[in-house]
């Protein structure tokens, strides 16, 4: 099979387009004929082994897929061969076929395309987890997105702004922030142009934010810690920053805040009853259009490089995909 293969650990342009094995499926596993693969900032991490994953050289990255089975393991029940499915492994997706665990992988929904269903189920999935399950997001309570354009961020202002809450979103550019609005953000923050801390307390009167989602880390952490409110929820999502911030201490303590960590991957493996009724829900609200992936570019398999290199160059404003 053709596939994008990182041979040693570096960044995107050190990856090729060339021929792997047909990938082998374990009892519980099932093969999937790639149609799309989306790509996300953890991708950017695995091909350089500063990801949590780090699978034998060599091999593809990608892990949000959907597509067609081809085989399936031993043990694998309530599938066929020929079902539409989507799906989430460690790596493996930029490729023609790919190996997805069955407890992964779920019915695609007949109203999503291929290139939606690749998009739907990480980005929506770790924002969902985070919000619902770490933070437990209430009503009425006020959510500040960091990076709130990303891939991530755009769904978490769609999903706090469906759970009822108030959402601040703040990204780098006014143009990032004018497609925030339109996915629900009821305030936002331009950081580059606006002192973030001082913004956000003015925002919700002084008191400062309930919840904070940060799936960019860097220098924006502190000041964002720094506005957060009292008994407030501060979410941990990711790196896109590419700096992991030193947090003071002393900072949890005044705020009586609490620092959470969100990592819906090992979510999805260690609970995965939970994360199948977290993904019919999300489902259900794409049916009911409450949700709506936003695609930024298309890119065919030979280019995912380019792909990668748009992500780490902050050029996406919502997802990317690569189409087989």
């Amino acid at each position: 099979m053709k596939a994008i293969i990182c041979d040693s650990y570096g960044p995107p342009s050190n990856l090729r387009y060339g021929d792997l094995p047909t990938p082998s499926i374990r009892p519980d596993e099932i093969l999937v004929e790639v149609h799309a693969c989306s790509v996300n900032f953890p991708d950017t991490l695995i091909i350089q082994g500063l990801y949590q994953v780090k699978p034998a050289l060599p091999f593809s990255p990608g892990s949000d897929i959907a597509g067609t089975i081809k085989a399936l393991g031993a043990e694998v029940k309530g599938f066929k061969v020929g079902d539409e499915v989507v799906g989430f492994a460690p790596y493996g997706g930029f490729a023609e076929e790919a190996v997805l665990p069955a407890k992964a992988c779920f019915p695609k929904p007949p109203g999503m395309d291929m290139t939606q269903a690749a998009a739907f189920l990480l980005a929506y999935g770790t924002s969902y987890h985070a919000l619902n399950d770490r933070a437990k997001l209430k009503e009425g309570e006020t959510l500040l997105v960091l990076g709130a354009a990303g891939g991530v961020g755009l769904t978490a202002v769609e999903l706090g702004k469906k759970m009822g809450a108030k959402v601040i979103a703040a990204a780098s550019t006014d143009e990032k922030l004018a497609i925030c609005r339109e996915y629900g953000a009821d305030e936002v923050i331009n950081y580059t142009k606006e002192d973030l801390k001082t913004r956000a307390k003015e925002l919700t009167g002084g008191k400062g934010v309930d919840v904070i989602y940060d799936p960019v880390g860097g220098d924006y952490t502190e000041a964002a810690l720094r506005a957060i409110a009292w008994e407030g929820r501060y979410l941990v999502v990711g790196f896109a920053a590419g700096d992991i911030p030193k947090i003071p201490l002393n900072l949890p303590l005044l705020k009586g805040c609490q620092i959470i960590g969100v990592f819906w991957g090992a979510f999805a493996q260690k609970s995965p009853g939970k994360n199948i009724q977290a993904t019919m829900q999300l489902i259900q609200w794409f049916f009911e259009g409450s949700l709506k992936p936003r695609i930024h570019a298309t890119y065919p398999l030979p280019l995912a490089a380019k792909a990668l290199e748009a992500l780490l160059n902050r050029e996406v404003k919502g997802k990317v995909v690569i189409t087989v």
